[in-house]
């Protein structure tokens, strides 16, 4: 290929997979064509799922939203692959296990809903089991903090959501789905969802996953409808008795937004070694908890953290401006940037 260059991808478990790139090309487009499927959603630089880190090289990186890819990540080398071409040899780090990108073509699997429930804090759990396929497979394997991309009925629209439940041999798929005015998805869920219904999916996709190697503490840092995926990892680590000291904070702006209580205290019973805490941005005089965002209770806690030596694994998943005040809290204090894993939340 006339101007083409060579991009070594280094994957989470520290293995590596070559393929070349044109310098018309974005990385996601050529890695396809050497069969190599990487994370991606919306191609156009706005979901932020197909992000990673330049280590070396030389590359253009085409416009974006910057809730996708903020300026200080792009400091640190970050890049959104669908947005990228090369100018040189690239080496370039991705948060996906050799496995996750080398195993074909995502597999799109109907599902049946088998439950649509109100969880408050207009919040919907949508509960689908995976079909079999025309050859009798079922296709429902994931791991805690992958999302599936769930086509309203009808139409060919998608939008993503993360799985909120473990891995499982019964096929069934969890959701928290955040109503949204005149969202198409939000409207199908409000006045057509109902059990026996069939959807469309593809999935699992996403990179957004445990850091299994060691025992450093973990820290989950979450706001609104971004617990979800830190649910699926800790009823995983329930399942799995895993001891990490952990602690989960949950931020919403008010108490009439609460969901997933009952969830949380739970895990608290069945994770060794896990504390959680409700964070309300703008809470009534009755609150007894935690008063503020869950960025400021984690820059607390991290603070102490530090000071005792103590460098937790930190996850976060929820909107843009909720990352960004974790990721520059971090910064702040010295927590290094490699113990930042994160997953934004952009609108659909």
């Amino acid at each position: 290929m006339t101007g083409s260059h060579s991009i070594r991808l280094i994957t989470q478990d520290d293995k590596e997979i070559s393929f070349d790139c044109g310098a018309d090309e974005n990385l996601i487009d050529a890695a396809a064509k050497a069969d190599i499927t990487l994370p991606a959603v919306c191609h156009e630089g706005n979901c932020g799922a197909c992000h990673g880190h330049c280590r070396s090289g030389d590359y253009v990186q085409e416009s974006h939203s910057a809730g996708a890819l903020s300026e200080q990540d792009e400091g640190h080398g970050g890049i959104l692959m669908c947005r990228t071409h090369p100018r040189g040899d690239m080496v370039v780090e991705v948060t996906s296990d050799l496995s996750h990108i080398t195993s074909g073509p995502v597999p799109e699997p109907v599902c049946e809903v088998l439950a649509v429930d109100d969880m408050g804090g207009q919040v919907r759990r949508l509960l689908l089991k995976v079909l079999p396929d025309e050859s009798g497979v079922v296709h429902s394997e994931f791991e805690p903090g992958q999302f599936m991309e769930l086509e309203v009925p009808g139409t060919d629209i998608r939008r993503a959501y993360s799985i909120s439940n473990a891995p499982n041999w019964s096929g069934e798929l969890e959701f928290m789905i955040r109503l949204q005015p005149h969202g198409k998805f939000s409207s199908w869920l409000i006045d057509g969802a109902k059990v026996g219904d069939r959807l469309n999916t593809k999935g699992p996709e996403g990179s957004f996953l445990l850091h299994q190697a060691g025992i450093a503490p973990r820290r989950f840092v979450a706001g609104g409808t971004g617990v979800a995926p830190m649910l699926s990892m800790l009823r995983q680590m329930a399942e799995f008795q895993e001891t990490h000291e952990s602690h989960l904070y949950f931020g919403l702006t008010t108490e009439a937004d609460l969901f997933a209580i009952d969830e949380i205290e739970e895990l608290k019973a069945s994770v060794p070694n896990l504390t959680a805490e409700v964070c309300i941005w703008k809470p009534t005089a009755d609150w007894q908890g935690f008063t503020g965002s869950p960025v400021d209770a984690f820059k607390r806690d991290l603070q102490a953290d530090l000071a005792k030596g103590i460098k937790p694994d930190v996850y976060l998943c929820g909107p843009p401006g909720l990352i960004d005040a974790a990721e520059a809290a971090a910064d702040e204090l010295g927590l290094p940037y490699s113990s930042l894993f994160s997953e934004r939340f952009l609108p659909g």
